[in-house]
């Protein structure tokens, strides 16, 4: 059974259901397995065709191992992905140019590929605490559509309390409407003055605090918490064995910030998915495609987009894979979080960013190249895609060198998400779907506070249950 460990090595090994209710590590790391499970091939040549929810299955189980019993893992599971998204196949594949293809990752409840991994990991949660008699305060941040998805996830939960800060003003209004006409007494958004990333500084420094964290019982379902990890890989697992895993290679193309997308993708050819080329596709705020130019991770300003939930300059997720990447020393990550977190600074040596380079390419993409991505799309197939979307389908393209290796570009989110981009870029604005077309008719929820961590830990206390 897979144990869990910090990437800062300060913490013992934990069980699944220990890293599923932490989250954060408490050292300030990020649980990662102790050791990668690897797929069986021959199984996993037998997937093509057969559900989702049965892939999931099989990629989950070695994660999850015997902290919950098969049979209630199994059940949650068909229950998840069985009724809770719009498309008989989940997260359909949609071809739009010789070998190219769109995988459709907003089939869920709130329009963003977010609702694949949290509709799950709810579920989850709320079977482990009502196993344990214990209830848990979920505090996250969001550039967008982790919110809305988390909370649409955790709003009937009788053991959760869930508190969600946005950066006011940065979202779309679709994204923010989302979270706050969510009308629960257990659902607090929380609109802060400030960045994406001031928003996650305020949800870390408030996992630094073991006094409160302990007071609150805190815990995080963004994509710090492992469980959306496992969750994401699936969907990789399920595009490649469609398009002829393990028998043929598969690129991926994501738009990514925080890079906790992409690392699921890494994840998954780290257990032998056969996966030629992984492409992280940035907006402006290019802090990712910087490092892999130069081996040096800085941020600096964040500049709004197109593309807002990709607006971030700390991809928090990308600690993870820097650690495999310097073979788990967990001293060198600490020092190197550390720095960054003091000077907003970083440097890896030439021999690691050799590595890396041959792992991932990186390339960004400026809204005027977005648009232009969004227009060719449409004029030559007739598919819309969101800004997001045209950024990851924009680097894939610039990358691509082999024809017969099918590329897949990941849609993150529906393009009635963000109808202003899409209208701007071809002249169509793009309806919500019918469960979402009285989203402006409804009363918004929503306490807007300054960015003083002291201010939102007692706004959290006066309201957990």
């Amino acid at each position: 059974m897979v144990k869990y460990i910090s990437t800062r090595g300060d913490v013992p090994p934990q069980s699944f259901t220990q890293t599923l209710l932490q989250g954060l590590a408490p050292d300030g790391g990020l649980f990662i397995p102790e050791s990668w499970p690897q797929f069986d091939l021959d199984k996993m040549r037998g997937l093509a065709g057969v559900p989702y929810a049965e892939i999931a299955k099989y990629v989950c189980q070695p994660f999850v191992g015997n902290d919950i019993m098969p049979n209630d893992f199994n059940q949650i599971v068909d229950r998840v992905y069985g009724k809770n998204f719009a498309h008989s196949a989940v997260a359909p594949l949609v071809q739009i140019g010789p070998n190219v293809w769109i995988m459709e990752l907003f089939h869920g409840p709130t329009l963003a590929f977010k609702d694949y991994a949290l509709q799950l990991l709810g579920q989850l949660f709320d079977h482990v605490l009502e196993e344990q008699g214990k209830r848990v305060t979920i505090v996250g941040a969001t550039s967008g559509d982790t919110g809305s998805a988390a909370i649409e996830a955790c709003k009937g939960c009788k053991n959760i309390d869930i508190f969600i800060l946005h950066p006011e003003g940065r979202t779309s209004e679709v994204q923010r409407r989302q979270m706050t006409t969510i009308d629960a007494p257990n659902v607090h958004n929380i609109a802060l003055k400030g960045t994406f990333d001031d928003c996650q500084s305020m949800v870390k420094a408030m996992f630094r605090d073991e006094a409160f964290r302990n007071d609150i019982q805190m815990s995080a379902i963004n994509s710090i918490n492992w469980a959306r990890i496992m969750a994401q890989i699936v969907y990789y697992v399920y595009a490649g064995v469609a398009l002829g895993s393990p028998n043929r290679k598969v690129s991926f193309a994501v738009p990514t910030g925080n890079f906790g997308n992409i690392y699921a993708a890494y994840a998954a050819r780290t257990m032998g998915l056969p996966i030629k080329r992984l492409i992280i596709g940035s907006n402006r705020n290019d802090i990712l495609t910087r490092f892999f130019e130069s081996g040096t991770m800085k941020s600096t300003e964040v500049e709004p987009s197109l593309s807002p939930s990709m607006d971030i300059q700390i991809s928090s997720n990308f600690e993870r894979y820097l650690c495999d990447l310097v073979g788990r020393d967990t001293k060198s990550i600490t020092t190197l979080m550390e720095s960054f977190q003091k000077k907003g600074t970083f440097n890896i040596g030439s021999e690691y960013m050799n590595k890396a380079r041959t792992e991932f390419d990186a390339y960004r993409c400026n809204d005027e190249q977005t648009q232009n991505m969004m227009k060719a799309c449409y004029a030559e197939t007739g598919y819309i895609l969101d800004p997001h979307t045209a950024v990851g389908l924009s680097a894939g393209m610039q990358v691509r060198e082999d024809p017969s290796i099918p590329l897949v570009s990941l849609a993150c989110a529906h393009p009635s998400k963000f109808p202003d981009a899409v209208e701007k870029a071809i002249g169509i604005r793009p309806e919500l779907p019918p469960h979402l077309e009285d989203l402006y008719d409804r009363k918004e929820h929503m306490t807007s506070l300054d960015n003083d961590l002291a201010k939102v830990q007692d706004f959290v206390k006066e309201n957990i249950k």
